[in-house]
């Protein structure tokens, strides 16, 4: 069966995150008494769901002291750290391309969805999308597994006919997703 549909992850697949996402994690170890790591330092926090991070970064599991550093990064972030960010070149064209051959095209992001929302639009790609998806700001489908099963569900997709671009692996409780 041919694939009839392509899932996206935004950050590190679309758009260079980098100096929002490490800039705001910065801001969120520093306002809480850390020093930070160095940009460099905080590359492998990018994809993986901010409370993961978060915990290994000040070394707890503490709920509290997590819920902090989010709180303190998504208040740097909703005004600053989402716009520090940049649209990898021709992805504009490449989009274009997939939806002139006939692909449904969907953003599937371990971030909020508001986030990914503002994000898209910032950089005129709405249009060359059927949807996006994200966590809510609550972490409700925080595994990426978990949201793409949603979207399987909610845009009636069959697994075999679906790709997802960007991520190294997800795992599916509903069937397998082919990985490119």
């Amino acid at each position: 069966m041919p694939f009839s549909a392509i899932l996206f992850d935004l950050d590190g697949t679309l758009t260079d995150p980098k100096p929002g996402i490490t800039g705001c994690i910065q801001y969120a170890l520093s306002e809480l008494g850390y020093k930070p790591p160095n940009t460099d330092e905080l590359n492998w926090c990018i994809g993986p769901p901010l409370k993961d991070s978060f915990s290994q970064l000040l070394n707890t599991l503490d709920g509290t002291v997590i819920e902090q550093a989010l709180l303190l990064y998504r208040r740097r972030f909703a005004t600053i750290g989402l716009f520090e960010n940049s649209l990898y070149p021709q992805i504009s064209e490449v989009l274009k391309v997939i939806r002139f051959a006939g692909y449904k095209t969907f953003v599937a992001i371990s971030k909020p969805y508001i986030y990914a929302m503002q994000i898209i639009e910032y950089f005129g790609l709405s249009l060359l999308f059927d949807g996006v998806y994200g966590i809510e700001i609550d972490g409700a489908q925080s595994r990426k597994g978990d949201l793409i099963h949603h979207i399987l569900l909610t845009e009636k997709l069959l697994p075999s006919t679906v790709v997802m671009v960007g991520d190294n692996f997800v795992k599916l409780s509903c069937g397998t997703l082919r990985e490119r």
